[in-house]
């Protein structure tokens, strides 16, 4: 069993579960930095996660993004870690019994970003060309702006992907910006999406640490990590997918921002992946000042989108 953080002992250890691909281990050394800066001892425990595993199938027919979690779940529930540092936008809306989301941290660019050797943006490409994602969000905004493109599955990890671009599988492929500048691969991106072109999926960009929700020493240990404005605009988008069904892997993009009075503003897409390529779009905006009133503005964004047939 992991020993019980506390405060006053500036040596106690922290044990973090992380996947080990490598953007997964720079978000977990990225975190031991900053406890360790804190006096903490921190040391990491990697796993391979079921999401790491199947490559062959893309995430919404076997199970969604909380593949991504699970086993570093597991490690929390039996004592072999003390806290779990996720992508934002792979933790399921609603976590499990017994575990609690303690800290969201300031967010990494949330756009995504056009990669490719040879076409420096999506409207050069040739009518017919293959285009690579496994995400359903971006499949349904990319047919809505290139009706005209294959979009062909592309899951592994960032090097994977980045592999089977070069490899020509692909005439070029759409990632998570934060991912690419996290890893000094800022140089690949052709192109940034701006929301107004492709919308953020919910969380996109931001860090989340989970514990088990008994362990309120951590939770404490871990505040001063959290960055409020961007948790605040990340429970807006996860409560929007939350009222939609929970899953991360359906076709839905939220993206919140703050505006200068301090209120959030919430824009959200839904597309059909098997019918035309149009979007169902709703906005709102409210003077959320906490988690909890944005969150209330999420479900009121969800509500516009079932109202316009999203489901």
């Amino acid at each position: 069993m992991s020993t019980f953080f506390d405060a006053s002992t500036a040596a106690t250890p922290v044990v973090i579960a992380t996947r080990e691909s490598r953007l997964a281990l720079w978000q977990a050394e990225h975190v031991r930095a900053l406890l360790e800066a804190r006096g903490h001892r921190v040391t990491l425990l990697g796993m391979t996660t079921l999401g790491d595993q199947i490559l062959d199938r893309s995430l919404s027919k076997v199970g969604g993004k909380g593949l991504f979690v699970k086993e570093l779940e597991v490690a929390l529930e039996q004592g072999r870690a003390d806290i779990a540092v996720h992508s934002l936008k792979d933790v399921p809306m609603e976590l499990p019994e017994g575990f609690a989301l303690a800290c969201v941290m300031e967010r990494e660019d949330p756009r995504d970003a056009w990669v490719s050797p040879q076409y420096a943006s999506l409207a050069d490409l040739p009518e017919g060309a293959v285009v690579g994602t496994s995400s359903l969000r971006r499949t349904v905004l990319l047919r809505a702006l290139r009706p005209d493109l294959r979009i062909e599955p592309l899951r592994g990890n960032l090097d994977t992907r980045l592999r089977k671009l070069d490899e020509g599988q692909y005439a070029g492929i759409v990632l998570a910006a934060a991912g690419l500048k996290r890893l000094e691969l800022g140089a690949r991106i052709r192109h940034i999406f701006e929301p107004t072109e492709m919308l953020p999926a919910a969380g996109q960009g931001a860090l989340g640490i989970e514990i088990r929700a008994d362990r309120a020493d951590l939770a404490a240990a871990l505040a001063p990590l959290a960055h409020t404005d961007t948790w605040r605009c990340v429970a807006a988008e996860r409560a929007v997918s939350r009222a939609m069904g929970g899953s991360c892997s359906m076709p839905l993009a939220a993206f919140a921002t703050l505006a200068a009075d301090g209120s959030v503003r919430l824009n959200a897409a839904w597309g059909d992946p098997a019918g035309p390529a149009t979007l169902v779009t709703a906005q709102a905006s409210a003077p959320a000042a906490d988690v909890a009133a944005a969150a209330a503005l999420g479900e009121q964004v969800a509500a516009q989108l079932r109202a316009q047939g999203a489901r």
